[in-house]
């Protein structure tokens, strides 16, 4: 119930758009339904139990009193000791009581916990080997040899298939191919969220494979085409890049980023509350948060995935303008679909269907012929 609140309300405006209110609104009501008639369950099965466990006490005190007031009679049993284990019994009863309450309470825990157990028991696929590599000064080289993947969910066709390719400290180098080109996938190799079955991914002259993921991911910076901004302020959300950062570095950072502009006038400034997924700022805000986070990083190598794709012209001058500052001197990977954004880089590569087809400069593709001419003449030509 809660989960279908949380997701009707975080997209409230593609929910007005489609106009489905009531839709939604019906759909909530059936979880609520649901929920109800859980709880009613529970609550029935609990009211069962206290009034068996009270019919029970009162059964026996009713018979310690018949039983009792007889001996007392008898003279075999005083006033005082009958009392006594009356008084007794009720705590015994009590304590019972409270016992059966404790142990519905937890079976309800557990219940609630299952799925936690379930998520602790499961083994990571990728993890830091028993005698992690040791990693050189970075210098932001990177370098694939005859890399093989394919997604665990779907083995075929792979997902890229036989990619090598070498990127040079300091060098630029655009990624462009249609759309399941294997471009991200790239990436996620690159972060180590997942191993290629066949090849090896090289940081610094190290297969990652052999190294610790922390040290590798902590040489790398990356800017996504969806930033993700936390329920939280801007201290927090652009500290995030590097943990124990100064208030100072993060105000240099922000203003590297061109993200004073707009946070300083926030009301509270940098201590404004952003909002749900940061719901109070707008697209090209927060590319700009998500710059000024990979500065204060100061990774060796940085990545960008259509950093710019979603902005207007002028957040998408902004956000290159900052680009363009990280990107000085150090090594960095562009995903691009928009071919405008990546004909100064030294380098492009080409993928198609999880293959590289071709590599070099705009200039250069574009006299070859083949699919960036095509891509290039599209955007550029209309066609």
């Amino acid at each position: 119930m809660s989960s279908a609140a949380e997701e009707t309300i975080y997209g409230i405006r593609t929910v007005q758009a489609f106009g489905h209110e009531d839709l939604d609104r019906a759909r909530f009501n059936t979880e609520v339904e649901k929920s109800l008639a859980t709880a009613m369950r529970r609550i029935r099965a609990r009211a069962w139990l206290t009034a068996l466990v009270i019919t029970l006490v009162f059964s026996a005190i009713g018979v310690m009193l018949w039983s009792g007031g007889h001996d007392v009679l008898d003279g075999t049993l005083s006033a005082g000791q009958l009392s006594a284990f009356v008084f007794y019994a009720v705590l015994v009863a009590g304590a019972t009581g409270a016992i059966s309450e404790v142990i519905g309470d937890l079976q309800r825990a557990a219940g609630a916990t299952e799925r936690i157990f379930d998520l602790l028991a499961a083994v990571p696929a990728i993890t830091a080997p028993v005698s992690p590599a040791v990693l050189p000064p970075p210098r932001g080289e990177l370098v694939f040899e005859q890399v093989k993947f394919a997604y665990p969910a779907r083995p075929e066709p792979p997902a890229l298939c036989d990619i090598s390719f070498n990127v040079k400290p300091g060098e630029r180098v655009a990624i462009v191919g249609p759309s399941g080109a294997g471009k991200t996938t790239l990436f996620q190799l690159v972060l180590r969220f997942y191993d290629p079955q066949k090849g090896a991914v090289r940081l610094d002259g190290v297969d990652i494979k052999t190294a610790d993921p922390k040290n590798i991911r902590a040489r790398i910076g990356i800017v996504p085409q969806d930033p993700v901004v936390f329920s939280t302020d801007a201290w927090s959300n652009i500290g995030y890049g590097r943990a124990g950062a100064s208030p100072e570095d993060i105000l240099a950072a922000a203003k590297a980023a061109h993200a004073d502009e707009f946070l300083a006038a926030l009301p509270q400034g940098y201590d404004t509350y952003l909002g749900e997924k940061g719901v109070r700022l707008s697209g090209g805000q927060k590319q700009r948060i998500a710059i000024a986070r990979a500065i204060l990083r100061n990774p060796s190598l940085l990545l960008l995935d259509e950093a710019t794709s979603a902005l207007d012209a002028e957040s998408e001058r902004l956000v290159q303008d900052a680009l363009n500052g990280l990107m000085r001197d150090r090594t960095t990977l562009i995903i691009a679909h928009r071919l405008a954004t990546v004909m100064n880089a030294d380098r492009i590569l080409v993928l198609d269907q999880g293959k590289l087809v071709a590599t070099g400069t705009h200039q250069t593709l574009v006299n070859e012929g083949g699919l960036y001419a095509r891509l290039a003449a599209l955007q550029f030509e209309g066609g």
